[in-house]
């Protein structure tokens, strides 16, 4: 059975990212020494500043579409923008992110023999056709979308993940991940709790795209970082994929309604179309991590909803 070398660091992609960054604060409290990978395209210094006179902490300004030449014992490669608004903004770089950045780290990890852990996406599944979704769904998705860079660039790296499992021995993790939310979200990302909460505590109206009835299920940071840890933690072969959020489902638009009460705002709903490929549904059905991680999600989400409004109840308040 591998041993994890205690000499060597654990490498996080991404690491000053809103998943990130977390995932520092969780390895650093576990006594590993960390190496922060990231380009500040998403990330945000604000998110890793309390780390930085740590002493097993160290940031590294780099670009995983370039080669990476470290020592490392772990590597959990989250780097990549993981919003519409963000990775819609340069399609190219968000496949090279994705695809390049894969085969960067999968060759650091096969010149150390690393454990690597890819953040991968309920994205992968699109808009599907089959719900909840299992890992064993092959998806539906658009391969010439507007979304596709992001859609397509996670499954390819899938595909490189598990080709250098086959072909190189590599000790791969594929995590799919289903949407998360909590403090540290970027406040202009798009995504519906960080717009829902923006929007509410601004006194603005709440975009609601279509008529609110499309579904999501909302994982707390604090439970997926777990699952992270427990994931690369098991001891055998596993490298996935696996489902990782919140198998509770709710409507767009009953998350809408519960950011204004809890905030207690007096934001009206407007309604717009939806984007393009944007899915009706989405729950992962998580038993595989259950089975095998002993792993399930806690913080429900009106508590979760409530940390996260603290937080931005605080950034956003005005700088004198």
């Amino acid at each position: 059975m591998r041993k994890y070398n205690a000499s060597r660091p654990v490498l996080v992609t991404g690491g000053a990212g809103f998943l990130g960054s977390h995932l520092c604060d969780r390895l650093l409290g576990l006594g590993h020494e960390v190496i922060c990978v990231d380009n500040f395209f998403t990330g945000a210094r604000r998110n890793i500043e309390h780390l930085l006179d740590h002493p097993r902490f160290e940031l590294m300004r780099h670009d995983v579409s370039l080669p990476l030449q470290l020592e490392v014992d772990q590597i959990y490669n989250l780097a990549c923008p993981a919003s519409p608004v963000h990775y819609q903004h340069d399609p190219v770089q968000t496949v090279k992110t994705s695809v390049l950045g894969a085969l960067h780290v999968l060759e650091l990890a096969r010149r150390t023999q690393a454990r690597v852990f890819q953040a991968s996406t309920s994205e992968v599944y699109g808009d599907p056709d089959v719900h909840p979704q299992p890992e064993a769904y092959w998806g539906r998705v658009n391969p010439v979308g507007l979304r596709s860079c992001y859609d397509e660039g996670k499954r390819c790296a899938e595909t490189l993940f598990m080709d250098y499992h086959r072909q190189c021995g590599v000790d791969v993790r594929i995590g799919r991940i289903f949407n998360t939310y909590g403090p540290r979200m970027h406040p202009n990302d798009g995504r519906v709790v960080s717009n829902f909460i923006v929007q509410a505590l601004r006194g603005e109206p709440i975009t609601i795209y279509g008529e609110g009835r499309q579904t999501r299920s909302f994982c707390y940071v604090d439970d997926l970082v777990d699952a992270f840890v427990a994931y690369m933690a098991h001891g055998g072969p596993l490298p996935g994929p696996i489902n990782l959020g919140n198998p509770h489902e709710f409507t767009i638009r009953e998350l809408a309604e519960q950011v204004i009460e809890l905030t207690g705002s007096s934001s009206k709903l407007v309604f717009k179309p939806l984007p393009a490929d944007d899915p009706q549904q989405r729950r992962p059905d998580i038993r595989l991590a259950g089975q095998q991680l002993g792993w399930e999600p806690k913080v429900q989400l009106g508590e979760g909803l409530r940390r996260t409004i603290a937080y931005f109840e605080e950034l956003l308040q005005p700088v004198h």
